[in-house]
């Protein structure tokens, strides 16, 4: 079944959606990059770290469906 035109616009702002909370994720992270050199700052800096991580892997996944969706348009699979 081929894929509408709604359902590609709906892959493609939830993958610009993702893009844009990673992006948010790494100012964040690189915010916490500071002279402050305690434990606790560290382990914010870490734990920003760690949502960049879960950010960048909810950007790929939502490329991937998009590029799903252009491939099974393009060439119905």
């Amino acid at each position: 079944m081929p894929i509408d035109s709604a359902e590609l616009d709906r892959l493609q702002q939830a993958y610009k959606a993702a893009v844009d909370q990673w992006v948010a994720a790494i100012r964040e992270e690189e915010a916490l990059a500071t002279p402050d050199y305690s434990l606790p700052a560290w382990e914010r800096w870490d734990a920003a770290g760690f949502k960049e991580q879960d950010a960048q892997d909810k950007a790929k996944a939502a490329k991937e469906a998009y590029k799903d969706g252009l491939r099974q348009r393009d060439y119905g699979f």
